[in-house]
């Protein structure tokens, strides 16, 4: 044993070293001394374990009755702390254990139906992949579906805009646009995407293109509502374009909203407001009437990487390992109601509804993974895994939901009519 080791199993003991043999998946001792599973990290570290390009630390500090207290007028804490059995369902609830195998990932996992991990690409029940669309090189920032239209676009930051035929799932047009795709959003037959330094609007029913200046560097996030397109750039600044003369262009630049001192990661759209997430940590509300900034949030300890809208609530998800729910008082601020904790650091959130119109949240984090969650309860209801982070989630008509990870593959998920365990 080697000095490392040594002193391993003197602070864990010699059940703290993952076994070597086991690891080849050679191991014919029972009991073996040493672990079948890969070696724990030291309690107390207050580390996320997630791959990220920030540094970033995962809070465990216990929730604060006072960020938890909700509003008389929704009874938000009734809403999201439900109970189940003897125990609060936020507190109690235990995750399954459940996780891929990564030798099986690899191709290479000897163990066959023997293992104790996962040998599939999700599991859960209600839904099941219907296909994997594998032909861009990098990772998908964006996924679209313009209506009217029986195509799929899928962004990436290998510079392509690839056209996918919904019938048949194959790649029928190839657009290189000579630059990465930083994001991509439909909203009614148009498709925006956001490149360094400017925005192309596509009209897919019209066959009309058009290039919109305004962001300063990259586009990092777009959003559609009252009529207003609105982008996030790496600048801290958002660009509002609305309706411009029709011979020359239909969108004109109106406004730079400026307050962030950081990347403009995200925007949702929710009522009359617009919510903006920063990597200054902070969360922006605006009007979108007036394009005034009503208050700031200012809840999360880490970059702010996903707002979305449900209901009456806002979520918010950061890479300081939390998601948060926010609700409105009754002075017109908001406060958080409630905070959702992960192992990592969240990516993206994307909601819809399963085949029983139940609420479904989707959390994608940095561990390779999206965790399904019904709402209000957040019960889990499932994991979807990829081979890298899930950055791009998208809904689709008739039950169909889509990821896009970093190896440049979009998975085609569907809602069942009738439940069926998870299957490879």
């Amino acid at each position: 044993m080697d000095i490392k080791a040594a002193r391993r199993t003197e602070r864990f003991g010699a059940r703290a070293i993952t076994c070597v043999y086991w690891q080849a998946g050679k191991c014919n001792r029972n009991p073996c001394s040493f672990l079948h599973r890969e070696t724990p990290i030291p309690p107390n570290t207050g580390y996320c374990n997630g791959k990220s390009t920030y540094s970033h630390k995962c809070m465990k500090k216990p929730h604060s009755s006072a960020n938890n207290k909700s509003s008389p007028k929704h009874n938000s804490k009734n809403v999201f702390i439900r109970k189940m059995g003897g125990g609060s369902l936020a507190g109690d609830y235990q995750k399954p254990s459940q996780s891929i195998c990564r030798y099986w990932v690899n191709g290479n996992c000897v163990r066959g139906e023997h293992c104790r991990d996962l040998h599939s690409w999700f599991y859960g029940d209600g839904f099941s992949t219907l296909a994997k669309l594998r032909e861009h090189k990098k990772v998908i920032t964006g996924i679209a579906l313009p209506a009217g239209s029986d195509k799929l676009y899928s962004g990436s930051t290998d510079g392509t805009i690839r056209t996918w035929d919904c019938h048949t799932g194959k790649c029928v047009n190839v657009v290189n646009l000579g630059a990465e795709v930083i994001s991509m959003i439909s909203e009614g037959p148009w498709i925006f995407i956001g490149l360094r330094n400017a925005i192309k609007a596509w009209n897919v029913q019209a066959a009309l293109e058009f290039t919109l200046d305004g962001p300063k560097g990259r586009a990092l996030s777009i959003v559609v509502g009252s009529e207003t397109l609105f982008a996030g750039d790496e600048d801290g600044v958002i660009s509002a374009w609305r309706g411009g003369s029709e011979s020359i262009s239909p969108f004109k630049l109106v406004a730079s909203l400026n307050g962030h001192t950081s990347d403009v990661v995200c925007l949702a759209v929710g009522g009359k407001m617009l919510y903006s997430g920063s990597m200054d940590h902070s969360i922006k509300v605006w009007d979108m009437d007036t394009l005034d900034c009503k208050m700031t949030l200012s809840g999360h300890a880490d970059t702010v990487t996903s707002l979305i809208c449900w209901d009456s609530y806002l979520l918010s998800s950061s890479f300081d390992c939390t998601v948060k729910v926010w609700v409105a008082t009754e002075e017109g601020s908001l406060k958080v109601t409630y905070t959702h904790r992960e192992e990592n650091g969240v990516l993206a959130l994307c909601g819809m509804t399963d085949a029983d119109a139940k609420p479904i949240l989707f959390c994608s984090c940095l561990d390779n993974s999206v965790r399904l969650y019904e709402l209000p309860s957040f019960s889990e209801r499932g994991r979807l895994f990829a081979r890298r982070e899930v950055r791009s989630l998208e809904i689709g008509p008739g039950g169909l939901f889509f990821t896009g990870d970093g190896t440049g593959s979009v998975t085609v998920w569907k809602w069942l009519d009738e439940p069926k365990v998870s299957s490879s």
